[in-house]
């Protein structure tokens, strides 16, 4: 009943309800903002890195305690998402087991570890002065909205966030590139940039698309030939990791798909896999084979989407370095004009005070009993001198020159503070030419982390482009076909029974009965093909075989002379290469490899006797009869019984 409360239908509350969740998962969670490049986690545990800086390691844990004030999701995600920034060897320096994302082992526990910030993170993340702040949580800190980062961080770090109804995944770019192709962005040139990734590996970047959705990136090993029977993996795909990668092989090689008689790891700092090859086997068969069926070869779907104005927007990761570039642009215009504005306020004060010395000023104050007798005798004291001063005095001013002890009155010394305030006056001029030039300046601040960060952040990943592997070309066929028709099963494992041909374990069995059935199942240690078949073969629908099929329509109806192809089919899908009338039967089908030797083939068909039958042989010439799709129902060859049908002699 109601209570004079108004009410709101459950189907509004609960779509409101979703808005708002999905809202908040997007903003405050998953997707990294467009500013600083960070997620809400790595905003607050480097905002208490910094609060906690004192140039020492500080224990992981109490940087998790101290993130736990400002994020209030539990201590768990908390360090996964530090250990993951640490990981990147960009924002922090560490020290300890952070795990190693070539072998997969994971970090030690939080107690274990420490971290600080890195010289880099210092650099580029920071400043009070230019970061807009608000109120956390609970109400009791301050945090800031965005760190004020002066570089595409997002693009340099990679980051990867799934969210309700959309996710995020943008992958990592190498720091000089990014350095250069900023710098070029200012001087209005065209640039490129491309994933560059820590695992190292070979790229094909041919389908990128600046990193939006659609595009793809194919990430491969890098595998040497180091011995006769031996290949070695060097570096791994981004993703991946040596156990993963193993494990992979090992399945691959179990299913038959690749043949390996040993495997090792030998992985620490750097990736050595080794992978020893039995006898027979082909080194660069068995190289294109792990990349097409084990992680060897990964591909990677880029989506790269910020948040911008408290909304997402998916951007492409040159629009993404154009407008982080922009805004370090402005970062640095606002760093500079309130160093403009401090050095100017010093110099004010600076001549201020020397004005309040050199002239004697304090001396008019011996006297005053009263507070404003003395503002009064400093402001007439001045007078005279103020028009030798940039901006106008107030009375904060004059409190601060009632402030200067006399000790340092005792001990003015006018040839220095005229040495500081040229000194000043160079750094305001400086100041004000960056401010006029700030294309250039921005230039030389983007070259000179360069030059301090950029050694042994070169590119890892080779870029090259690699046709895809057909897995077919590739597979070996190192199993044997056998078939047991009374049963009517098939398969590589039935070694007792009637052998049909070499296959692999990728194949498909083609399987043909006399009624005039057929069907295409994936070839299995043992499946059953239906019984009473009159064609059992090895399916590859990339290599169409030629069929020449003579069939008798049900039990008393005509007799049907076809030819077809076999193309594209469904697995365990029974189709009817007659007119499906029951007591169809197949009198004859040939298999041929090409058109050619299908023309080529005769047959001789015997027919029943019966009255006023004078002809009781029909020669079959297939090649005069058009080959045609697995769905025709074929020419009328006779409407006479047919005894049998047997191969046409060779002619003399």
């Amino acid at each position: 009943m109601s209570n004079g409360t108004p009410q709101t239908p459950l189907k509004g509350m609960y779509s409101d309800w979703f808005l708002d969740y999905a809202s908040y998962v997007i903003l405050e969670r998953a997707v990294p903002h467009l500013n600083d490049g960070l997620k809400p986690v790595q905003r607050r545990i480097l905002h208490s890195l910094k609060e906690k800086d004192d140039g020492r390691f500080n224990k992981v844990a109490n940087i998790v305690g101290h993130t736990m004030q400002y994020h209030p999701h539990g201590d768990a995600s908390i360090g996964d998402a530090l250990v993951q920034l640490g990981q990147k060897d960009l924002l922090i320096d560490t020290q300890g087991n952070w795990g190693n994302i070539l072998t997969g082992d994971p970090a030690a526990a939080p107690r274990y570890i420490e971290c600080r910030l890195s010289k880099l993170g210092n650099e580029i993340l920071f400043n009070p002065k230019t970061t807009v702040w608000a109120a956390s949580y609970d109400g009791r800190n301050k945090e800031p909205v965005t760190l004020p980062v002066k570089f595409p961080l997002v693009l340099a770090q990679g980051v990867e966030g799934i969210a309700v109804g959309l996710a995020c995944k943008i992958l990592p770019h190498n720091f000089i590139e990014l350095v250069d192709a900023s710098i070029a962005v200012l001087r209005k040139e065209d640039f490129e940039i491309y994933p560059d990734f820590p695992q190292g590996g070979i790229a094909d970047i041919s389908d990128y698309n600046e990193g939006m959705r659609g595009g793809r990136v194919r990430v491969r090993a890098k595998i040497e030939k180091t011995g006769r029977k031996l290949l070695t993996i060097r570096e791994i795909p981004f993703g991946t990791n040596a156990p993963g990668l193993m494990d992979s092989i090992v399945a691959a090689n179990e299913k038959g798909k690749i043949k390996v008689a040993k495997i090792e790891d030998n992985t620490a700092a750097n990736v050595e896999i080794l992978i020893h090859l039995p006898p027979g086997a082909d080194p660069e068969q068995t190289m294109q084979a792990l990349y097409a069926f084990t992680d060897c070869e990964v591909s990677i779907a880029p989506n790269a989407c910020v948040i911008e104005d408290d909304k997402p927007q998916f951007l492409s990761v040159k629009e993404i370095l154009r407008r982080s570039t922009r805004n370090t642009k402005n970062l640095l215009k606002q760093e500079l004009e309130i160093r403009l504005s401090e050095l100017e306020e010093k110099w004010h004060f600076s001549s201020l005070e020397k004005i309040f010395i050199e002239k004697r000023i304090y001396r008019r104050i011996e006297e005053s009993t009263t507070w404003e007798s003395v503002m009064e005798e400093i402001w007439t004291g001045l007078k005279p001198y103020l028009k030798l001063l940039r901006r106008k005095v107030t009375d904060d001013d004059i409190v601060r020159l009632t402030e200067i002890k006399i000790k340092r009155i005792s001990k003015f010394d006018s040839f220095k503070a005229d040495e500081y305030i040229r000194g000043l006056e160079d750094q305001i001029a400086e100041t004000k030419k960056n401010l006029r030039q700030l294309t250039k300046y921005a230039i030389r601040w983007f070259e000179n982390l360069k030059d301090k960060y950029g050694k042994g952040r070169e590119r890892k990943t080779v870029l090259d482009t690699f046709d895809r592997v057909v897995a077919k070309e590739v597979i070996v066929a190192n199993e044997t076909l056998y078939v047991n028709r009374k049963e009517g099963f098939a398969g590589y494992g039935l070694k007792r029974d009637e052998a049909i041909g070499k296959c692999s374990r990728m194949d498909d069995i083609l399987a043909i009965a006399r009624d005039g059935t057929m069907r295409v199942v994936k070839i299995e240690e043992k499946v059953f093909i239906g019984k009473d078949n009159v064609h059992v073969a090895v399916f590859n629908k990339d290599e169409p075989k030629v069929y020449n099929l003579i069939y008798r329509d049900g039990r008393q109806g005509n007799t049907y002379l076809k030819r077809f192809q076999v193309g594209g089919v469904t697995r365990d899908k029974l189709y009817d290469l007659a007119k499906g009338t029951p007591g169809t039967r197949v009198l004859w089908l040939t298999e041929h490899p090409d058109e050619a030797s299908a023309n080529a083939e005769k047959a001789l068909v015997h027919l029943k006797p019966a009255l006023r039958l004078r002809n009781v042989q029909i020669q079959v010439n297939f090649g005069e009869t058009a080959i045609k799709g697995r769905g025709a129902q074929g020419n009328i060859l006779t409407r006479h019984g047919v005894d049998r049908v047997v191969r046409a002699p060779k002619e003399a």
